[in-house]
């Protein structure tokens, strides 16, 4: 029942976005035979706005149903327990654990949550960029380590990386309006063989320098795609950040 809920609402949400909004969604290489087919992680790069959800209207349906009857998605603590808000992000996959941003027992559960169906939906800078650039406590948006404990923990399948191009020309973290409509959401996607990657910067880097490793290839990945596209606000602060380089 809940997630016929959760797909029925998915469905609603693209219906409404792609009234109010463009989609320039490409794959950064030519699309691989079956895309949408064995994803076993989704890591979305890239975050600035908590109505990232409209991305969904450049999805096709199967992807979407996959999110609400196998998604496993950690979302921040503070997102899931606003009053009304808290309900939406609470149902936004079959399984949401509400995380703290501290390696404790809740991001265990998220591990132990994992089945051999799941399709994880990840978050990896686990927190929102600024207007400036920065997060909301002026840190550069790094990726955290998170992803890497759960790269070890499936064992095949496919990841789909989805670079955004910032949702801040909708709307800015922070501002009491209403989204803007009539704007270009702009994403890229990339999917790698999950086995096929890990066992790469294993052999190179070793288990001890897998997690950093990890790191700077996505943050890299990030900082080419992600901001390669340069809409009109995004442009501006990733330059000012050092982030285009």
């Amino acid at each position: 029942m809940r997630e016929q809920c959760v797909y029925t609402m998915l469905r609603g949400i693209k219906r409404i976005s792609r009234v109010f909004y463009r989609f320039d969604i490409q794959w950064v290489h030519p699309s691989p035979a079956e895309p949408w087919r064995n994803l076993r992680l989704v890591a979305f790069l890239n975050h600035t706005s908590l109505y990232e959800p409209l991305f969904v209207g450049g999805f096709p349906n199967d992807f979407i149903r996959r999110i609400a009857f196998k998604g496993l998605m950690p979302v921040a603590d503070k997102a899931t327990g606003r009053p009304l808000m808290g309900f939406f992000f609470r149902m936004v996959a079959k399984n949401v654990v509400a995380v703290t941003r501290k390696h404790d027992h809740t991001w265990d559960q998220v591990l132990t949550t994992v089945q051999p169906d799941s399709m994880v939906i990840i978050m990896p800078e686990g927190r929102m960029m600024r207007s400036n650039g920065l997060d909301k406590n002026g840190r550069p948006m790094t990726v955290r380590g998170g992803i890497a404990d759960i790269l070890q923990s499936i064992p095949a399948g496919r990841m789909l990386l989805t670079y955004s191009a910032g949702l801040h020309h909708v709307q800015i973290p922070g501002q009491r309006r209403l989204p803007r409509p009539f704007k270009t959401l702009r994403m890229r996607l990339e999917t790698v063989d999950i086995g096929e990657y890990r066992d790469r910067l294993m052999s190179q880097y070793g288990p001890d320098g897998f997690k950093q490793a990890l790191i700077r290839d996505l943050e890299s990945r990030r900082n080419r795609y992600c901001f390669g596209m340069k809409p009109p606000v995004l442009s501006e602060y990733a330059m000012s950040s050092g982030f285009v380089r």
